[in-house]
């Protein structure tokens, strides 16, 4: 049993070194320049031990993707996650919200390099294009998960219905616009953090912002 602990050990090991060269090379020369022998070589394997461990390119980035979006290599899904289920369960309204967004903070700088190469590479290759859709797909799961959580504790602003606080939550929380401010203009994680706070309380209640303290 010790014997076959230690392989999968070795295997696992093997994938995170995968993992780790795959992100660095597609997010510094993008998803098409990057290739399984670049892979291969800056992890330090043989190609036929990246194909063997993870699969083809888009599978390699689909698991790297899901690494960086969890923090780790278990597959436990975001609402799955124990930070979300704390979220979820918090009484305070704004307690949940300042809880998504310091859990969408610590996602979007390990993921956000990563999403903005699948978004890039979808215009041109359908398998990629699936992926993108995907995880708009995931993160609208998400949102509305809990966008109906918050409107158990506290009305939603106006007429705003559950569907559009979780497309608005989407659009606050997501990649696109993390990195706009905190890629291209930036801005500290703290300020987005304060920012993406008030702006999903004031969209989203008729509650008094207040700083994060994060």
């Amino acid at each position: 049993m010790a014997k076959e602990d230690g392989r999968k050990a070795r295997a696992r090991a093997t994938k995170a070194k995968i993992v780790r060269a795959a992100t660095e090379l597609f997010v510094a020369d993008g998803y098409s320049a990057t290739s399984i022998t670049a892979i291969a070589t800056r992890a330090g394997v043989g190609e036929q031990t990246v194909y063997y461990a993870l699969g083809n390119k888009r599978a390699i980035l689909s698991a790297a993707l899901d690494q960086a979006v969890a923090g780790d290599d278990e597959p436990v899904p975001t609402l799955e996650r124990s930070w979300t289920a704390d979220a979820l369960a918090d009484p305070d309204p704004l307690g949940q919200l300042r809880a998504q967004v310091r859990g969408a903070a610590e996602i979007l700088e390990r993921a956000a390099p990563l999403l903005d190469v699948v978004r890039g590479a979808a215009a041109t290759d359908a398998e990629l294009a699936e992926l993108w859709a995907t995880n708009i797909a995931q993160r609208a799961t998400v949102q509305h998960t809990f966008a109906a959580a918050l409107a158990t504790k506290t009305p939603l602003r106006g007429s705003l219905s559950i569907d559009e606080a979780a497309d608005i939550m989407q659009l606050l929380l997501g990649p696109e616009s993390y990195s706009l401010l905190v890629g291209a203009r930036g801005w500290s994680q703290r300020r987005w953090r304060d920012w993406t706070l008030e702006a999903l309380v004031r969209q989203l209640t008729d509650l008094t912002p207040e700083p994060s303290g994060q």
